[in-house]
């Protein structure tokens, strides 16, 4: 009986006890930042850049514990809104010391999604960068179902991230594969640059 307790001691010890130190700070803007917290997994710097008009809004810079679909670049495109989202992993104690530069501007990629435009959703976005689906999102705000349209990131569209969406802030998200493959039927597109930084609330809160 003490020799299987010693074993599964052996075992499972290693495992319990590897965790990091991660530089942990939330909407810093500068490289300076002396909180630090213990994650399980990985460190990372985040910074996520939103566009309204072609224009930038918001640029924020973000360092915390990430698992592993969130490492990489990704990007949500709405037409008139884009949120961009760039991140460095690392596993090593407070390697997440250093910011994300700023992604290099992206291309379009040839891909073709619907997106909405006033009270319809006929209008052609041309996707950027690594915008391989088109999506689909839905949120209920103020008591009004508001869906919007555009193009998105492998990343964005994963199942874990799907569904960390929709039970944490209760919007519907559906990707899917192929040029206008996200339907033209009409709704409303009131709340587009609410629904634009929808991912990247999700990521880091």
């Amino acid at each position: 009986m003490h020799l299987l307790t010693l074993i599964f001691g052996i075992v499972l010890l290693p495992k319990a006890a590897y965790t990091l130190m991660c530089y942990d700070c939330e909407k810093t803007m500068s490289g300076s930042c002396t909180e630090t917290k213990e994650c399980p997994l990985q460190c990372g710097a985040m910074r996520m850049l939103a566009y309204a008009g072609g224009k930038k809004v918001s640029d924020v810079s973000m360092k915390s514990c990430v698992t592993a679909d969130q490492c990489g670049e990704m990007s949500v495109n709405f037409g008139v809104a884009r949120t961009v989202i760039a991140s460095k992993c690392c596993t090593t104690d407070l390697c997440n010391k250093e910011p994300v530069p700023e992604p290099s501007k992206s291309n379009p990629n040839g891909k073709k999604c619907y997106h909405c435009n006033g009270q319809t959703c006929t209008a052609t976005l041309n996707c950027e960068g690594n915008e391989d689906y088109c999506i689909s999102t839905s949120v209920n705000a103020g008591g009004q179902k508001t869906t919007v349209k555009g193009c998105a990131s492998k990343l964005i569209c994963s199942d874990a991230l799907a569904a960390q969406i929709t039970g944490t802030v209760g919007a519907e998200v559906s990707c899917c594969l192929g040029d206008y493959c996200n339907s033209a039927s009409s709704t409303s597109a009131g709340l587009l640059l609410l629904v634009a930084p929808l991912v990247s609330l999700v990521l880091f809160s």
